[in-house]
């Protein structure tokens, strides 16, 4: 927040533009490792494809490829929220409020990149394809209604993450899947401090247990409460299996 609060002169801000450059190849680069990584354990798995459903619905697939098609049709969610949010901002939206939504969707749309790059790579028959919104329930012009939406997609993140991660199987995965939750509790908990500033809602105990513990949520539960802001119907039965 100090960054935001602060004045930085012309040369912090195009430093600051380099090293979000930078920042942004490196996990591109990460993406490529990772699908390399992938590459040997899709080629010894047959059943990992997703399943074509009727009537635009599709199935994420199963083992370690289902649960990144899950990360991904999560991140493709996500990332086409912030952009509408960034594209169409809410009115009086503050300075400081719109460089986080923006820092947000940038993180948002390269964890979204990552995902297909590592599928595309590691199994490109079993990719899910790119998956149609439907935001029709926010209204964007609103900050309540916006920051309401940002709030249930970033706990709906964090929760689906760590509901996910004991049904990866390969560690390079779940290595880079916590890298991905961390940062989706830092966006959980700025959103929050933006709807109730100066409390304790940033870790609320609706989001956080006694044992100070996140929630961990089966894909299930979390495809169906995400399941109003898709067009697409996704199903994932197999996911982890």
């Amino acid at each position: 927040m100090e960054r935001i609060a602060g004045t930085n002169t012309n040369s912090d801000n195009e430093g600051q533009k380099l090293s979000s450059k930078v920042d942004r190849r490196s996990f591109l680069m990460s993406a490529g490792i990772a699908a390399s990584v992938g590459a040997a354990m899709v080629a010894c798995t047959k059943d990992h494809e997703p399943t074509p459903g009727a009537g635009g619905s599709v199935d994420l697939g199963s083992g370690d490829v289902g649960v990144l098609n899950y990360a991904y049709a999560l991140e493709q969610l996500e990332a086409a929220f912030y952009t509408q949010v960034i594209a169409t901002p809410y009115d009086s939206i503050s300075e400081a409020e719109r460089t986080i939504l923006t820092d947000i969707r940038d993180h948002e749309i390269i964890h979204r990149d990552f995902f297909k790059a590592a599928l595309t790579a590691a199994a490109p028959t079993a990719i899910i394809p790119a998956l149609e919104v439907d935001f029709s329930s926010i209204n964007f012009k609103n900050r309540d209604s916006v920051l309401g939406a940002a709030k249930l997609f970033e706990d709906t993140g964090v929760a689906a993450y760590n509901g996910a991660g004991n049904l990866i199987k390969t560690a390079d995965y779940l290595v880079l899947a916590g890298k991905i939750v961390s940062v989706e509790a830092r966006h959980a908990s700025v959103i929050r401090d933006l709807l109730k500033q100066n409390t304790a809602d940033f870790a609320g105990d609706d989001v956080v247990d006694n044992d100070g513990l996140d929630k961990a949520i089966d894909p299930a539960v979390i495809l169906a409460a995400v399941k109003p802001f898709l067009k697409t119907n996704v199903t994932g039965a197999n996911v982890g299996k």
